[in-house]
């Protein structure tokens, strides 16, 4: 079927899922715009229910599965997607469950737990980290958080299909890790901090960081098994909570595998 109608009831609901968290919600499904972003969601097990291909740009030949295809007009990709360089391809797809329970962790696992984070364009570039360090989750501690939004995707370059993902409230996150046996390290600053250079994260792992305006609340501090912080050396003390994550997360990789040589 050829859509060039920008009036079609399909692209007004594209239109609705990605502008709308609680479309999203309500219809349990979302959009993906890009080639690389289709390829790894497919790769990471997710459903495609509809596929929208602008046959002037996309010139690729990959299965994707049952879904529904249609060919739209280089206008409506257009008026569709954010970025024109996208290889002509958009996806509706099947959310996934984002439960703790739903969580399969390795002997050894290292786990990123982020509380409330605000941006989208944060949370997209710590799943960015979580993909290249091969962290084994990455939990936010808030309900509402939309995995699934637009430019999350856009920020993680498709990772987001590559880690495993929950959200769920603090008080269970702490539980769920305890249950699994995982040494909390939260990114505090107070007397008993220490840096993160002293630590032992061969273990099993959870680092704990906090919201880019507030940083994390006293709640994780008072439940951690350490506190830890990264050494700033000139006149601000904090970074931005994509980059501190980046830094917890590839220090504990290097000592996972200076452990093992």
């Amino acid at each position: 079927m050829y859509i060039e109608s920008l009036q079609n009831p399909k692209i007004k609901n594209l239109l609705k899922l990605q502008e709308k968290s609680r479309e999203r919600k309500n219809q349990g499904t979302f959009v993906i715009e890009g080639v690389q972003e289709n390829e790894l969601a497919l790769k990471g097990g997710y459903q495609a229910i509809e596929i929208f291909c602008c046959e002037e740009i996309y010139t690729g030949d990959f299965s994707f599965g049952e879904a529904k295809q249609y060919t739209i007009s280089r206008a409506i990709f257009e008026k569709l997607a954010y970025r024109k360089s996208t290889g002509g391809l958009i996806g509706v797809y099947q959310r996934k469950s984002t439960n703790l329970e739903e969580l399969h962790l390795p002997e050894n696992p290292l786990i990123i737990v982020l509380e409330a984070v605000e941006k989208p364009g944060n949370l997209g570039a710590v799943l960015r980290t979580a993909d290249g360090a091969k962290a084994d989750a990455v939990i936010v501690c808030d309900e509402t958080v939309d995995f699934f939004n637009p430019n999350v995707i856009r920020s993680s370059v498709g990772t987001l299909f590559t880690n495993q993902i929950a959200s769920a409230p603090k008080e269970d996150v702490l539980q769920w890790l305890k249950q699994n046996q995982l040494q909390v390290f939260a990114t505090f600053l107070r007397e008993d901090t220490v840096s993160l250079f002293d630590v032992d994260f061969s273990q099993p792992s959870a680092i704990i960081l906090g919201t880019e305006a507030t940083g994390l609340s006293d709640f994780w501090a008072d439940n951690a098994n350490r506190l830890i912080k990264i050494p700033m050396l000139g006149y601000v003390d904090s970074l931005n909570v994509s980059n501190a994550a980046a830094i917890c997360t590839y220090e504990a990789v290097r000592q996972r595998i200076q452990r093992l040589k």
